[in-house]
């Protein structure tokens, strides 16, 4: 199938990879599909996250587990019941970015990530409860690393 993107163009794309977020994401609960598209030369650390239905919506984001290797979101039985697993270890995790110049006043949201089955590709937005995690953490304060993460 084809789709026209924010920042690839036109792409083709298998229905497959399609994600499914069943109430949308926090301020866009209309959209339900999109696909998880790297950036070029990224090593997958860095993803745009494309509306199937909407070219002009999508979200930069990134593995969370690339810039702190202790990330480790806990999930409560609901969301673990709602995408289909018991332990929040089975799921893929991104987490939004907001890119602004220079590049170091970027921030990531690691108190809501974007959490993935991706076996059934059925996805939710949470809110982590946890005091431990902000929705605005500096790029700078993370220093490189290479992600430790399945997805």
């Amino acid at each position: 199938m084809l789709t026209n993107t924010k920042y690839f163009g036109e792409i083709e794309y298998d229905p497959k990879d399609i994600l499914t977020f069943p109430d949308g994401l926090f301020g866009f609960e209309e959209e339900h599909q999109f696909l998880l598209l790297p950036f070029a030369g990224s090593e997958a650390t860095l993803l745009c996250l494309q509306s199937v239905s909407t070219p002009s919506l999508a979200f930069v984001v990134m593995n969370p587990f690339s810039l702190k290797p202790d990330y480790a979101p806990i999930l409560p039985a609901v969301e673990l019941q709602a995408l289909s697993v018991t332990q929040s270890e089975e799921l893929c995790y991104y987490v939004l970015c907001v890119v602004r110049q220079p590049v170091s006043d970027s921030t990531v949201n690691l108190k809501c990530p974007v959490v993935i089955n991706d076996d059934t590709r059925t996805c939710m937005q949470v809110i982590l409860d946890t005091a431990e995690y902000e929705m605005r953490h500096p790029l700078s304060e993370f220093g490189a690393r290479e992600a430790e993460s399945k997805c």
